[in-house]
């Protein structure tokens, strides 16, 4: 009886890290075209770094491109922030499904903006195919040319982040303290290190709370 008790735990296991949906237990928040806003260079209008098409939102940007706002220091960006749902306490999750082409890298493809003394509390950013945590650990590779799911989930109260891809846990980390926190995806260009032409697409973007 104590085996079968073993076995069956390491199974249940082995089956929130592979294959498991890790929106289990949250409820889904809807969302309308009003939660998403598009930040671009802005000095050009939205449909010259933004389309929206059968679902598939699609996001790109130069490397010379200017940044989203006149006042701005910040490298060029065109990506969706999610707006009516900043939060700064309990247990939200963001689900989407991306495609970065071929070519670009560099840049942030998701991140979680907001953070007690940073500007965000984690970046997933794209270098030549790797998905990587800002620009040090791996959490996938070769994500170019296809579909992938992402699933981030932050705990505020308990300080931890975690990283699904394709409904596998490929991460987890300590966040950097709460504040104003909400939900961004698209294409925003790393400090160095970058193509020309950066672009990524998303498509069933979703964001639950627990």
């Amino acid at each position: 009886m104590l085996l079968l008790v073993l076995v069956l735990s390491f199974i249940w296991n082995i089956s929130q890290l592979h294959g498991a949906d890790p929106t289990d237990g949250f409820t889904n928040i809807p969302l309308t075209e009003a939660n998403f806003k598009i930040q671009r260079p802005y000095n050009l209008p939205v449909e010259a770094r933004y389309s929206f098409e059968n679902g598939v939102r699609r996001m790109w940007v130069y490397a010379n491109d200017k940044s989203h706002s006149p006042n701005s220091q910040t490298q060029p960006r065109t990506e969706v922030r999610i707006m009516g749902h900043d939060y700064s306490s309990g247990v939200w999750q963001f689900e989407g499904y991306g495609f970065v082409p071929n070519g670009t890298t560099g840049p942030s493809v998701v991140q979680i903006h907001g953070a007690t003394h940073e500007s965000s509390t984690i970046i997933l950013r794209i270098y030549d195919g790797e998905l990587r945590y800002y620009s040090g650990d791996l959490i996938a590779s070769n994500m170019y040319d296809k579909w992938f799911k992402v699933n981030l989930i932050h705990d505020v109260d308990e300080g931890k982040v975690t990283v699904f891809i394709d409904n596998e846990q490929k991460f987890e980390t300590k966040d950097r303290g709460p504040g104003d926190l909400y939900f961004k995806c698209g294409v925003y260009a790393a400090p160095k290190n970058i193509s020309y032409y950066m672009e990524s697409r998303w498509r069933d973007i979703k964001i639950y709370k627990k």
